[in-house]
């Protein structure tokens, strides 16, 4: 295959290169932002994508595409944008600070329900072992329920900026195509112009 790389990377330099771009972020979100917005769909169903693919960001992992999913399907939302989106907004870089803020937000929404000292002394061990019944009410609840609120807040914002991107986009590329196809045809018709300024 034309460019692929003589030595492939190994499982190390994936990794390195998903924390952490080749080039810069910059060049990351304006090759995130070409995917998009080349996207072919109308700039709802693709605003909405990505907006559930934030929304989905908040949750824990294991739960992100599943959410992203149902969602684009009942919002008509491009699913190839969820995906980008969820990609993009939640990654190991920004996982630690959405979970942390979806959990403390979910604290502040069940504060008395949740226990005045913050989580138990072992939740390292439980969270090792996996134990889902002793880690529900103290951690998982109120990050699932923290999650709702911090998604949609970040999930509108995302689709009105993604929206309106679309539409300036796909404007502008209108008007390239409506001017190539008057220089092609003042070209091919190279006396017309000057024929009808005479008259």
């Amino acid at each position: 295959m034309l460019f692929r790389r003589r030595k492939p990377d190994g499982l190390l330099e994936r990794v390195r290169t998903y924390l952490w771009p080749r080039r810069s972020f910059s060049r990351s979100l304006q090759y995130f932002s070409k995917r998009i917005l080349r996207l072919k769909a109308t700039p709802h169903a693709v605003a909405a994508g990505v907006a559930a693919g934030v929304f989905a960001s908040f949750f824990p992992v294991g739960f992100h595409f599943i959410i992203a999913a149902v969602l684009c399907w009942v919002i008509a939302g491009n699913l190839v944008a969820a995906a980008l989106g969820a990609v993009f907004f939640g990654n190991p870089l920004t996982f630690p600070i959405l979970w942390g803020a979806s959990w403390e937000t979910g604290k502040l929404i069940l504060h008395d329900r949740l226990p005045a000292h913050g989580p138990p002394a072992h939740l390292g061990e439980m969270m090792h072992k996996l134990s889902f019944a002793k880690l529900w009410h103290p951690v998982l609840e109120p990050m699932l329920i923290g999650a709702v609120p911090l998604g949609l807040v970040f999930g509108l914002l995302f689709y009105g900026i993604t929206r309106w991107g679309m539409n300036v986009f796909r404007e502008q590329r209108r008007k390239r195509l409506a001017e190539r196809a008057s220089r092609r045809e003042q070209s091919a018709h190279p006396g017309a112009g000057i024929g009808s300024a005479a008259r």
